[in-house]
């Protein structure tokens, strides 16, 4: 991560079969009742936690070269996802999750009132015709003056 050279590191919140929800299944084109991959982590920038991820990986992408994606621990599934030649990237969207969600404590637990809202992307991957749907939240210390780059 240029942002936070020698400093990245990725802390695996969680890692578990589910079944994607209906906007997700009809993004990653696979039936809703197929079991798919969820992994959700912390990027983190000099020990602090500054983006939310969450990705949903369908049961056939597991299958055969990208089966390493069930192992990946606390490496940095993008460093895994731009390695690859034929990446495609598209279906690339604005999110946002509000307080009310059940997202935002995941994302944001025991969040300051002032924070409300985090504001994210949502990205469809594909490689080898196989999709996973990758989605990053912001949070507030990725803007904190403390962690913005050396000029």
């Amino acid at each position: 991560m240029d942002y936070c050279p020698g400093q990245f590191s990725v802390r695996v919140l969680s890692q578990q079969w589910i079944r994607p929800q209906t906007e997700e299944a009809k993004l990653l084109a696979v039936p809703r009742h197929q079991q798919a991959l969820l992994r959700q982590v912390q990027l983190l920038c000099r020990n602090t936690v500054c983006v939310y991820a969450r990705s949903i990986i369908p049961l056939a992408t597991l299958n055969g070269k990208h089966q390493r994606l069930k192992r990946l621990a606390n490496k940095p599934l993008g460093g895994y996802l731009f390695a690859q030649p034929n990446l495609k990237r598209s279906n690339q969207q604005i999110a946002r999750i509000i307080r009310k969600d059940p997202l935002f404590e995941i994302a944001l637990p025991n969040a300051k009132q002032s924070c409300d809202q985090l504001w994210g992307r949502r990205s469809l991957f594909s490689m080898d015709k196989k999709s996973l749907l990758v989605s990053e939240f912001f949070l507030p210390a990725l803007f904190e003056k403390s962690l913005k780059p050396k000029t």
